[in-house]
Formats: C-alpha cells, sequence, structure tokens
C-alpha cells in the first residue's frame, strides 16, 4: 500500500515531536544526558497520547551512536534501523495476544543474550496489563534483576490491572490527556507541512471530538480530508466527528433561556434529521453549558472550551444566564443520558428534557417572585423593629422607669433587653393569692412537665425546667423564671401558654390565667408588695409568698417553722 495514515506518518521521531507531555519527555531527557537509565520503565495513560511512541524513542536514544544525548540523532544506522525495525535487538510485543505464560518465559530465557547489532536489548511490551497472573509472576524476577544489556518499557491504558509487585520495580510514568489546543496546534502543522487547506475551526472541532488523544485526532482528521472536496471545512468536520455546530448550541441554548418550547423542539428535530446520535447530542450539549459556566465564572482560565467556541452569542449569553441556571441545566442533562442508557426511546427522553429545561426555568421565576416579595417585606419589618428598638433604648448609666409601660397583648422590655412584665398584674395575683391554691398548682406541676415531653413538646418543656409555681391565686398563677430570656420565649408564645392552660385545667379543673415573671423582677416585686403589706398589717399572704419561707415550709413544715421579722 502506498498510502499511510496521518498518524503514522506523523508518528513522533523524537521526544520534542511528543505534543502535551513535557514532564514526561524532560525526565527521560535528563536521564539520557546524564546516563541514569533505569532497567525497567513503566508509561501508562489514556490511548493515543504517545506512549509506545515515547517508548521507541527513548529505546533508539540509548542506542544512538551519539549517546549521551537528550534526542536520538535518527542519522545513526542504529537509529534509522529502530525506526524502520529491523534491528532485532528492540522487541515490540503485543501483551493482549502474547499473554501467557510461555510467551514469557521465551523472554525470560532469551533476555540473557547480549544484543547483536546495538548496545542494549529492550523489551517493549504494549498493553501489559493483559498479561495473566501465572505471566507477571514469570516475569517478575526477571523485571527486578535483568542483565545490564537489557532495558523493559511496559506500556498500559489501565494500570490499576497490574500488580504492585511489578509497579514497584519499574520507574513510572503517567502520560495525561492532550488539550484541544495543543492537538490543534500539531494538526495545523501537519496541514501546512503537507499543504492541506483547511478551515481553523474545523480543526479545532476536530480537537475537542478527540477526547485528549493525538491519534485519534489525526485519524478523524484523515476522514475529514477523505470527505471533503479540496478544503476541510467546519461542517467536513461535524460531519466527521458527528458533533454539534456552535450555531445550534447557541440557538438551542437561547430558546431553552428565554423558555421558547417550541423553537428548542425544532431545532432537536432538525438535528436529528441530520443524523446526530441523541448520546452524542446530549453529551455535547452538558459540555457547552460547562464551557459556558466556567467561562462566566473564569474567562482567564486556560482551557476554559471544552465543547464551544467563544463566539459573540456564546459571551453574550454567559452574561445574561445566571450560575444557578446552569447548575440546573446540567443536573438534567446528566440525569437525561443516564436514563437514556437503558432505554430504545432516546428520542422521547430529548424532547421530554428540553421542555422541562423551558418549564423549570419558568417555574423558578414564578415561584421565587412572591417568595423573594415575601421575604423582602419581613427583612423590612425587622430592619424598622431594629431600629426603633435602638432609639428607644437607654445606656447602662441612665435610670430605667421603674414600672414600664404594659403592652395590650405581650409584657413589655427594658432598655430593649430584660423581659418586664406590669407589676400591677403580679400585685394583683398576690392580693388574692393563698396557700391552698400554691400548693395545689405544686402538686401537679411534675404531671404537667411529664405531660408536655410526652406530647413531643421537649423544647418548649425545657423553658420550664428552671422555673415553679411562686403564688397562685384562684384564676391566675405567677410561673418565676430563672433567666429572662426564658421567660419571654414563654411568654411570647401564646399557643404554648394556650396549651399549658388547657392542661392545667385537666388536672385541676380550673382554667388559670399564666403569668411569667423573671426571677429579679419578682424580687422587687415581692418586696414592694411587702412593704405595702407591712404598712397595711396584712403580711400573712405575703409571708406565704416569701420564696425563702415556701422553701423552709417544703423542708420542715409549718408545725416546725417560726417565722421572725
Amino acid at each position: 500500500m502506498s498510502y499511510q495514515a496521518l498518524y503514522r506518518v506523523w508518528r513522533p521521531q523524537s521526544f520534542a515531536d511528543v505534543i502535551g507531555q513535557e514532564h514526561v519527555t524532560k525526565t527521560l531527557q535528563n536521564a539520557l544526558l546524564h546516563q541514569k537509565i533505569s532497567h525497567a520503565y513503566l508509561f501508562s495513560g489514556p490511548r493515543g497520547t504517545g506512549k509506545t511512541s515515547a517508548a521507541k524513542i527513548m529505546a533508539k536514544a540509548v542506542n544512538c551512536e551519539k549517546m549521551p544525548v537528550s534526542e536520538p540523532c535518527n542519522e545513526c544506522p542504529a537509529c534509522l534501523g529502530i525506526t524502520d525495525g529491523s534491528v532485532p535487538d528492540v522487541i515490540e510485543i503485543d501483551a493482549a495476544s502474547n499473554n501467557g505464560v510461555e510467551e514469557i518465559r521465551d523472554i525470560r530465557d532469551k533476555v540473557k543474550y547480549t544484543p547483536n547489532a546495538v548496545k542494549y536489548k529492550v523489551y517493549i511490551i504494549d498493553e501489559v496489563h493483559m498479561l495473566t497472573i501465572g505471566a507477571f509472576n514469570a516475569l517478575l524476577k526477571t523485571l527486578e534483576e535483568p542483565p545490564k544489556h537489557v532495558i523493559f518499557i511496559l506500556a498500559t491504558t489501565e494500570p490499576h490491572k497490574i500488580p504492585l509487585t511489578i509497579i514497584s520495580r519499574c520507574q513510572r510514568f503517567d502520560f495525561k490527556r492532550i488539550t484541544a489546543q495543543d492537538i490543534s496546534k500539531r494538526m495545523v502543522h501537519i496541514a501546512n507541512e503537507t499543504s492541506l487547506e483547511y478551515d481553523e475551526k474545523a480543526l479545532q472541532t476536530i480537537a475537542r471530538a478527540a477526547e485528549g488523544g493525538m491519534r485519534d485526532a489525526l485519524s478523524l482528521l484523515d476522514q475529514a480530508i477523505s470527505f471533503s472536496t479540496g478544503k476541510v471545512t467546519v461542517e467536513d468536520a461535524l460531519t466527521v466527528t458527528g458533533s454539534i455546530s456552535q450555531n445550534s448550541l447557541n440557538k438551542l441554548a437561547r430558546a431553552i433561556f428565554e423558555k421558547k418550547i417550541s423553537e428548542a423542539l425544532g431545532t432537536l428535530e432538525e438535528l436529528l434529521m441530520q443524523g446526530k446520535d441523541p448520546s452524542r447530542f446530549v453529551e455535547d450539549f452538558i459540555l457547552y453549558f460547562r464551557d459556558l459556566l466556567l467561562y462566566k465564572t473564569a474567562p482567564n482560565l486556560d482551557e476554559v472550551a471544552e465543547q464551544a467556541l467563544q463566539d459573540e452569542e456564546f459571551k453574550t449569553l454567559s452574561e445574561e444566564v445566571l450560575p444557578q441556571q446552569i447548575y440546573e441545566y446540567i443536573d438534567i442533562l446528566s440525569k437525561t443520558q443516564q436514563e437514556m442508557r437503558f432505554s430504545n426511546h432516546a428520542r422521547i427522553y430529548l424532547e421530554v428534557c428540553l421542555v422541562k429545561l423551558c418549564q423549570t426555568e419558568r417555574a423558578q421565576t414564578q415561584v421565587d417572585g412572591p417568595q423573594f416579595q415575601e421575604l423582602y417585606k419581613k427583612i423590612e419589618a425587622l430592619e424598622k423593629e431594629i431600629k426603633w428598638l435602638k432609639s428607644n433604648s437607654q445606656p447602662v448609666g441612665d435610670s430605667a422607669p421603674k414600672q414600664p409601660a404594659q403592652a395590650p397583648r405581650r409584657p413589655a422590655r427594658n432598655a430593649g433587653k430584660e423581659f418586664r412584665v406590669s407589676p400591677g398584674v403580679v400585685t394583683q395575683v398576690l392580693k388574692e393569692a393563698t396557700r391552698q391554691q400554691l400548693n395545689d398548682v405544686k402538686s401537679h406541676w411534675g404531671e404537667f412537665l411529664n405531660i408536655l415531653n410526652e406530647r413531643q413538646m421537649r423544647s418548649q418543656a425545657a423553658l420550664l425546667n428552671d422555673a415553679e409555681p411562686a403564688a397562685a391565686s384562684a384564676d391566675a398563677i405567677v410561673v418565676k423564671f430563672k433567666y429572662d430570656i426564658h421567660c419571654q420565649m414563654a411568654m411570647e408564645n401564646h399557643t404554648f401558654i394556650q396549651t399549658i392552660s388547657q392542661i392545667l385545667e385537666s388536672q385541676t379543673g380550673t382554667d388559670f390565667k399564666i403569668i411569667g415573671v423573671p426571677e429579679v423582677q419578682w424580687k422587687e416585686i415581692r418586696e414592694q408588695f411587702l412593704q405595702t403589706s407591712k404598712n397595711e398589717g396584712d403580711e400573712s399572704t405575703a409571708e406565704e409568698q416569701d420564696p425563702l419561707v415556701s422553701e423552709a415550709l417544703k423542708l420542715v413544715g409549718k408545725d416546725l417553722l417560726e417565722i421572725k421579722k
């Protein structure tokens, strides 16, 4: 055959020709210059990234007559013989078809013989992960301590399948995927050298479709050249690769963003009529939105574009669409891609996906509007309340009023921080309070707390852990709270107060009014009430309401207690 594929004709013959693997080639070149050559190498990485080519270049470099050099001269008999395959001391083995123990034993037996034509005998074992366990075991000892004239170079696309005992005996180099920019530059060089007429965007389309493999890119370029009529155009590249044109992606994305369902479905119909594969379409669309997101958030990032070309429509759309919308688009497309793998009706899934993309954005707009308006109103009301509290708060040194004004529905606040209850309300209960009523309420208090816990109201019941009844009349109870904040939270929760009243009514048969008071304020009100009662000569009720007297009565009983002023 007179014609050879481009990837064979333009196979790298020196480390400088290996595209996108500078981290590997630089290390190997330094090792060659300093003559620190290892006995075994492992080249791993995706297909078409230059593993086997680098292995053959290494074989030429170590056997070059001008050694030590960083590049083979490709002029001496050793380099020329290795290039055309006439040197028998460089042996390429395909492990996919020679993976048995016998083939490896044959290598082990022949490795002891010195090379015939060159200095080093080099074994290049491609797809080494295909060897069996027995073959790996047969290679193990030889790989670890080969003769001085032997070098092993193992190449694989799946290094995880190689035993660790093999990997540990080799210098490992990981080849990475080649960027679309580097692939495009290499194809431009080849096209210029071969006087090929081409459209630059066509080469960029092929480079993105190659998915990081230089060999795949050159194979696609070969097909595009055969398909074209003298000049490789963008349409030729799209037809060969099966990719979606940039205009179609922009048009479809614009229709989705503007919620034009009919236009989006019409564009999809055109693409499917052109023979585009639904699975490839979803993949290209996901990559398009990925590029849109990266360009919007990091426009200066290298190698941003994976699928999309950064034309004017692409840039305009990136300014209009929000990142949250792109997240939603990618999520829906990814779920559709998963579902399409297990169905024979890919077109239906695509149509439903496009409708969902359009309607999801519309639903978000409809739902978010009223919710945000309501949220803005609440925030505005809170800001007004905070402003009012700040304007009505008093400095620490100022004297606060003894009796703050009573609010119509909830207790007033002092200095915007402490919870204050109207002393008149508490004093009225003290005037009517009796010891019998208080003891009756206290006898049911423990059971009352248990009922709250049983009703799954533990968080509310926790507010009453440090609270206790301090006074009780025929229709009201004063509950003393140790902490102001607990008193405030309890008293401002009207549902909670109503629940307490209902439970106490079911226990005692009386519908009590609950009045909460912080412990500090309770002491002030109690002292004031005692002073008033003393002047009136009626201190019995006040004494019964004294917390110290109440605790003493609990401990020793009324008969053993003597109260003295």
